[in-house]
């Protein structure tokens, strides 16, 4: 059944035809304003250097670390070894295979002098920061629900210890800007934590981490909300109904509440997971080379935001539209 199909007045086909042809001169007019407008300010739009920052082909270079004569340039097992004989050592170099020797038998070499080198396609900025923003969205996303599940059922409980821990995390969570919150993670849990680690002779947590921290803890106090709201909107019949039946609390709610109130939080979810999508384009701040922050420094070197920044919308836009479908594929799943 199609939502508001008891309420919604019969129309005739002249009357779609009319307003989708209205949509289309609309996005036309919009568009035609906004390269109008262009030209008035002198900007020439280059989409051909888009495509480099997506993938592009590097040239990697052997080079000479110290100084000497080339000994020797031969053929083992498919590759070129160049060996370096100088005073007192001697130095073998050994070029992949698809590299081309630039130094002869005798030759003198200074160090930083290239013996050898080949081409290699590499992903651009553009797909770096892509990969960036999913690896980070994707954490965030599995460890905000876990919170949130967590949180949302310590909401619930009779446990005042519970229940006031779950409260107050949420009322700050909720009370404090996401930016602020990125900045105290970074600044100052970042600080104290890498410092400890030093201080003992540990590896430092990359800032990746204290990211997706900020995003994961952000993103669990709404989830939190919206797993409370699922499970109270479930008839306190059918809980009764099931604890007449002898199942325990956690068996009612793992066999009973919790299946149903998946099927209704689903939609809100789907809301709150593209919003932290979005939200992870704070992390350029902090250092953290996603999305935005790698479209900005493409920026600044090719001097071309137009082009870019609408790259970057769409490539955000590719993100949150794919993860509303799949949610949507989840929630038909569920329904039949």
């Amino acid at each position: 059944m199609k939502p508001l199909s008891g309420i919604s007045v019969r129309r005739t086909r002249g009357y779609y035809r009319f307003w989708t042809a209205f949509f289309f001169v609309m996005v036309f007019v919009l568009l035609g304003g906004l390269y109008y407008a262009t030209k008035q300010v002198d900007y020439v739009w280059r989409w051909y250097r888009v495509p480099q920052y997506f993938y592009y082909q590097d040239e990697i270079e052997i080079t000479s670390a110290d100084s000497g004569t080339i000994a020797g340039v031969e053929e083992v097992r498919g590759r070129t070894v160049v060996t370096v004989r100088g005073p007192g050592f001697e130095e073998a170099y050994e070029l992949p295979a698809k590299a081309e020797p630039r130094m002869s038998e005798g030759d003198l070499v200074f160090p930083g002098d290239v013996l050898g080198s080949y081409e290699e396609w590499k992903p651009g900025l553009l797909l770096q920061g892509l990969w960036i923003t999913l690896k980070v969205s994707f954490l965030a996303i599995v460890v905000g629900i876990v919170i949130g599940l967590f949180a949302g059922l310590a909401r619930l409980s009779e446990n005042p210890a519970l229940k006031w821990s779950a409260m107050t995390y949420i009322e700050l969570i909720r009370g404090s800007p996401l930016l602020v919150q990125i900045f105290i993670w970074y600044f100052v849990f970042g600080t104290l934590v890498n410092q400890l680690l030093a201080a003992n002779g540990l590896t430092q947590v990359p800032p990746l981490w204290f990211g997706v921290a900020s995003l994961a803890t952000f993103a669990g106090a709404y989830i939190a909300e919206i797993v409370r709201a699922g499970i109270q909107s479930i008839h306190r019949g059918q809980i009764e109904a099931a604890r007449s039946l002898g199942m325990s609390a956690p068996q009612c709610m793992r066999h009973v509440v919790l299946p149903q109130a998946i099927k209704r939080i689903l939609p809100p979810l789907a809301g709150q997971f593209i919003s932290l999508v979005k939200d992870s384009s704070l992390l350029g701040l902090i250092a953290i080379r996603e999305l935005t922050k790698a479209t900005r420094e493409i920026i600044t070197v090719s001097l071309q935001p137009f082009e870019f920044w609408f790259v970057c919308a769409i490539l955000y836009l590719v993100l949150t539209f794919a993860l509303s479908m799949l949610l949507q594929w989840m929630e038909r799943r569920m329904v039949y």
